[in-house]
């Protein structure tokens, strides 16, 4: 008797376990931190974490047949990280920003000039790479569907969904600047090193290589097909 495909509405709550119990343990692993502080990096950690596991099903199904059972969850991880870092931006906007658009892109309001001022270039433009990627996650997740696919076509919807490269690459470049720039300011105190800064990078090289061995392993069988029809 065949086996069932794991049912969807499982999918999606087994994936909500998993970013809860993530979002949990980074709460818990910075309980020292400001309660907007932890929270901000916990739900924003975790997303990056959920969007990682759907980047690395699809090259890890290319190089292992046995993985290829595990492709129906790339979208649930996708749809989840990206509620989560909505949550994210919601808590730096309400918390840290206090809806102040201007800080928002690294300006302060200077009582002397009586004006905004540019205050911290490194932090607007991060933000700014932030909100970009938020858009292409925002299209990436209103499109991953079947009824979408459909409406789409097969060819489109492939299409818009190779965006998630380009998301990756922001959430990567938004993520490295918070843990390794951001306060590395001479003129403020330097906050101990978040712990999560190595396991950020082993996610980010995994996915980079199994990427890169996926496409070899794709361009070698394309070859070997080209020898076979010539």
């Amino acid at each position: 008797m065949a086996r069932k495909p794991f049912d969807w509405k499982l999918r999606h709550l087994a994936v909500m376990i998993i970013g809860a119990i993530l979002v949990y343990g980074f709460l818990e692993s910075r309980a020292q931190w400001s309660p907007m502080h932890k929270w901000n990096r916990a739900v924003g950690d975790a997303s990056l974490v959920l969007i990682a596991f759907s980047m690395l099903i699809g090259p890890l199904a290319r190089l292992w047949s046995k993985a290829k059972r595990l492709i129906p969850w790339r979208r649930e991880f996708g749809i989840y990280g990206v509620i989560l870092a909505f949550v994210h931006a919601a808590i730096i906007l309400v918390g840290w920003m206090e809806w102040d658009l201007f800080r928002l892109i690294g300006m302060e309001f200077h009582p002397g000039f009586e004006r905004y001022v540019m205050f911290q270039h490194g932090l607007g433009l991060a933000n700014l790479i932030g909100v970009v990627g938020l858009f292409y996650a925002l299209v990436l997740a209103l499109t991953s569907n079947d009824f979408s696919q459909r409406k789409l076509g097969n060819s489109v919807w492939k299409f818009v969904q190779q965006g998630t490269y380009i998301m990756w690459g922001i959430v990567v470049i938004h993520t490295a600047y918070f843990l390794f720039m951001h306060f590395q300011d001479f003129h403020r105190g330097t906050p101990e090193p978040n712990w999560f800064r190595w396991p950020f990078v082993w996610l980010v090289v995994s996915v980079s290589v199994l990427q890169f061995a996926a496409s070899i392993k794709t361009w070698k069988r394309k070859l070997a097909g080209a020898a076979v029809v010539g």
